[in-house]
């Protein structure tokens, strides 16, 4: 037994089972010894990240997949939500393109339509159109080529044709079928990368769910950012459970974060009771879905406002933090973290502390501050540079936790990007 594994233990029997802000991180093992050896595997490692607006920007999770994909090997951008979804939308390593005559569903906000029997997957999001030569497309950025595309898409009764490109290959595919499902169409470039990939209607309607690009080199990483601006976890009950089924065997994560609990600490009326509830619910549902797969829940950062009726509520009242007369985290939000904490002990899933990592209570103002600031104006959130800051937090986290956790391997030496 190593020294600094014995620290853990010693840190797990006086309660505190966690390296730096991962706890529990022993949960993570089957994914962390993947990585350790993930330049030389046949496969990437794939992980897929289901979120808030935090999510949703790449900011942090942008920053976590280059320094990711620096060390282990670049194997593709991963999956994304299909076509430009909202006003707004930004990716890294891939521009995404959409042409006139698709509507949007999604799980929250201004494309949620609760009357509506379109049913969603893993992205959030879906695109619909029964307009012939409809188009979306997605694009390298920087020579970050690609030579895999993953579609995902509706299928059963009444549904039309797509015509998929990768590169120079051409495919159509019917999405006709007795009853209704989901499914995913994998295609591979003629031996060579290519820079664009599109879903074309042939004949409607079609409704996409998700696509991915990927790298097929063996090895290397695969990040999948897959947010939705505003949503709390209970939103993501709004997806249906064959699609987001169908969609994780297609995309086969070997580790899944959960990052939401900004906008549960901001909502008007908080429950503690109600949240942990739907919490328990909602994790309930994403272990029935994902049997077996590694999950890490992500605790809500600290955050801040000035408005005095999310200062106080059931939780009691936020205390002024010092040198900031107006801006305190929420009533809500320890009571979210603390809830959070103790539903992922339950369920045997890591956790990782973003806010101690941040530095505690009441950091998000002086994140604010500086010529370089790490958080936005808001006090919600984070600039690139934050993001950056926060994906190295993390991984440094991770990186520990193969060092300490016994037979979980010793991570590789950063190298170029390949």
């Amino acid at each position: 037994m190593s020294a600094l594994f014995a620290i853990a233990l010693a840190q797990a029997a006086a309660g505190q089972p966690c390296i730096g802000g991962l706890c529990d991180a022993e949960r993570l093992r089957p994914f962390l010894e993947k990585l350790s050896s993930a330049r030389s595997a046949p496969e990437p490692v794939r992980i897929l990240q289901i979120g808030d607006s935090h999510t949703a920007g790449d900011q942090i999770t942008g920053s976590w997949r280059a320094a990711l994909q620096a060390r282990y090997g670049r194997a593709g951008r991963g999956a994304l939500p299909p076509g430009r979804p909202y006003a707004g939308y930004l990716t890294r390593d891939i521009t995404a393109g959409q042409s006139m005559g698709w509507s949007v569903n999604g799980i929250f906000g201004a494309a949620y339509n609760s009357a509506s029997n379109v049913r969603l997957g893993l992205s959030g999001y879906s695109l619909t159109s029964a307009q012939s030569g409809a188009t979306v497309t997605l694009s390298a950025d920087n020579g970050r080529n690609f030579d895999r595309l993953t579609v995902c898409a509706l299928s059963g009764p009444g549904q039309g044709t797509l015509q998929l490109s990768l590169g120079a290959a051409v495919v159509e595919w019917s999405l006709a079928g007795a009853e209704p499902g989901s499914r995913c169409r994998t295609m591979d470039g003629n031996g060579e990368e290519a820079t664009i990939a599109s879903a074309t209607v042939v004949g409607g309607p079609v409704t996409i769910t998700s696509w991915s690009t990927e790298r097929r080199m063996g090895g290397g990483v695969i990040l999948s950012n897959l947010g939705t601006v505003g949503a709390q976890f209970m939103h993501f009950a709004r997806t249906d459970d064959r699609v987001v089924a169908t969609e994780l065997a297609a995309y086969r994560p070997d580790l899944i974060v959960v990052a939401f609990g900004t906008n549960e600490a901001f909502r008007p009326g908080f429950s503690a009771s109600a949240y942990e509830a739907t919490l328990r619910s909602d994790l309930t549902r994403l272990r029935r879905l994902a049997p077996g797969v590694p999950m890490l829940l992500v605790g809500a950062p600290d955050s801040g406002t000035k408005q005095p009726g999310l200062q106080s509520g059931e939780s009691g009242t936020s205390m002024a933090c010092s040198g900031s007369a107006e801006w305190r985290p929420t009533a809500a939000l320890a009571s979210v973290q603390a809830i959070q904490r103790r539903q992922a002990r339950a369920f045997n899933i890591a956790y990782w502390d973003w806010a101690q990592r941040m530095g505690g209570r009441c950091v998000a103002d002086g994140w604010t501050q500086g010529s370089t600031p790490l958080m936005r104006g808001d006090h919600v959130h984070f600039t690139s540079r934050g993001g950056a800051e926060i994906a190295r937090l993390l991984q440094g986290d991770l990186d520990a936790a193969m060092t300490q956790l016994p037979r979980a391997g010793t991570p590789a030496a950063p190298t170029a990007d390949r």
